[in-house]
């Protein structure tokens, strides 16, 4: 019988198996040590920017109030959160049944409104924070996080932007570092400083959900998963450099509190507005006087534009910058400065920017041309009421190739093109069919069809003879004094 030697065979397979079993006990602690060391550590972070952030109470004067009402509401939050209820709180009074007491009047005091964030900007104490947290304010009261108090003075409120700056006497205070907003990346890591519900010195973090976020008319705001709460509103949305790149405003909410979804202020943004208010206590943006309409894929397409950009002009103000510049309702505008306009939103931030009594190149793409205008930029203004088209008299429905789109048409009269401001067009009688699906209705004005302007009933069926009746036919109409585009489609 064949005798074997077990013992090497026994120290080859020990060894095999001690190797094993290193390879899988070693390797994965390397791996969750590298992965340990990309997480990030916010704790010098929060030495470094938590000075420079501040708590915000306003006050308001207001009526004493009678027994229960708003004051018991406030207690119940205060409670219901947590929070210390103010010493200078009122309380209602316990009613007595047996020995009722009739409310004396008393004077005005000074109510607690609101709690807010904000952070240093200046060593001499400039401090930024939303508009939105001192508006209406009689009396604000910045909190140092070294518990320092001082009364601040309303530098300036923008509620355009929701950026305000105030001002406290004190000096040698620690301001923050601005960011650069073109080193921001989407889904980087970023860190919030605030008092949710009152709560000072609170820490959250998350990453950027998205930039250039439209939820505004002048602002492009910063998305994050920041948690940002009732009370965070002002506060620093912090690199992982140390740098200010936002102030947190607003949340996406049906509760009323977080759910993951939170937006700032870009930095560089806020920051012109704050030098506009610390100069001269407003801001003053530029305009030009038209309103604008987001361009469609479709309509982009149709009329040869091909990529959906640019600013749809809907209507023209009388007498604005853009009438004189040549600039007409229907044109989509598709730079300004030189700098292409990739949403319809871009325009007015761009505009904003610049200084009244500047001359600003502009770029139309008009039926298929594009134009280069120059406009001299004015000063903002309340917006002005769009005035109604007052009805003309109806005419019988002109037969002929503009019933196969479902419309009937005629000549426009001369006081309407007067009120309109424009050299022609056809009204439409009726509209059915592919037009009525479009969008079409009776009194609108249609200017363009096909690229192709017409200024008379005439002129409009010659277009309409020329097109390809199996395609899409843009028509440019205007209602009233607003133009916009229709696309029908015959066929259907």
């Amino acid at each position: 019988m064949l005798e074997m030697n077990w013992k090497p065979l026994r120290s080859y397979f020990a060894a095999g198996l001690l190797a094993a079993v290193a390879a899988s006990t070693v390797l994965p602690v390397q791996s969750v040590w590298a992965q340990g060391r990309t997480l990030p550590d916010f704790t010098d972070l929060v030495e470094q920017v938590g000075p420079s952030v501040v708590n915000i109470r306003t006050l308001e004067k207001v009526k004493a109030s009678g027994p229960g009402g708003a004051d018991e509401q406030m207690l119940e939050f205060f409670k219901r959160f947590g929070i210390p209820v103010p010493p200078n709180m009122p309380r209602a009074p316990r009613p007595d049944r047996n020995h009722p007491q009739p409310q004396p009047q008393q004077p005005d005091e000074d109510q607690p409104r609101g709690v807010g964030s904000g952070f240093i900007l200046t060593a001499d104490g400039f401090v930024m924070t939303n508009a939105h947290v001192v508006e209406g304010a009689d009396e604000v009261i910045v909190t140092l996080p070294d518990k320092r108090e001082f009364k601040a003075k309303i530098i300036g409120a923008d509620k355009r932007s929701d950026v305000a700056v105030v001002k406290i006497e004190a000096t040698g205070l620690p301001a923050v570092k601005i960011g650069d907003m073109n080193r921001l990346k989407v889904g980087e890591w970023v860190m919030a400083i605030g008092s949710p519900f009152g709560l000072e010195n609170t820490v959250t973090a998350g990453i950027v959900s998205a930039k250039q976020r439209d939820t505004g008319d002048y602002l492009p705001f910063i998305q994050t998963d920041v948690a940002i709460n009732p009370g965070n509103s002002g506060g620093p949305l912090i690199n992982m450099r140390g740098e200010v790149v936002g102030i947190n405003s607003q949340i996406y909410s049906r509760s009323g509190g977080f759910q993951g979804i939170s937006f700032a202020i870009p930095i560089d943004e806020a920051a012109r507005v704050s030098d506009q208010l610390r100069s001269s206590g407003k801001v003053t943006r530029g305009r030009i006087g038209v309103q604008i309409d987001r361009v469609t894929k479709e309509v982009a397409e149709s009329i040869g534009l091909g990529k959906a950009q640019g600013a749809l002009v809907r209507g023209v103000e009388s007498g604005a910058p853009a009438e004189k510049a040549g600039i007409e309702a229907g044109d989509i505008i598709t730079k300004f400065e030189g700098k292409s306009i990739d949403n319809s939103s871009d325009l007015p931030r761009m505009v904003g920017n610049v200084k009244p009594g500047t001359k600003a190149a502009i770029t139309v793409f008009r039926r298929g041309v594009v134009k280069d205008l120059s406009v001299t930029i004015a000063e903002i203004e309340p917006e002005k009421p769009v005035r109604k088209t007052s009805a003309p008299e109806p005419k019988p429905p002109v037969a002929g190739p503009a019933q196969v789109v479902g419309l009937a048409v005629s000549d426009l009269p001369e006081a309407q093109k007067k009120e309109l401001k424009i050299k022609g067009g056809v009204k439409v009688d009726t509209a059915e069919g592919a037009a009525a699906r479009a969008g079409l209705r009776e009194g609108d004005v249609i200017v363009a069809i096909a690229n192709s302007e017409v200024t008379s009933v005439k002129e409009f069926e010659a277009a309409l003879a020329k097109i390809d009746k199996s395609k899409v036919v843009n028509v440019l109409f205007r209602r009233a004094e607003l133009a916009q585009y229709a696309l029908i489609r015959p066929g259907r």
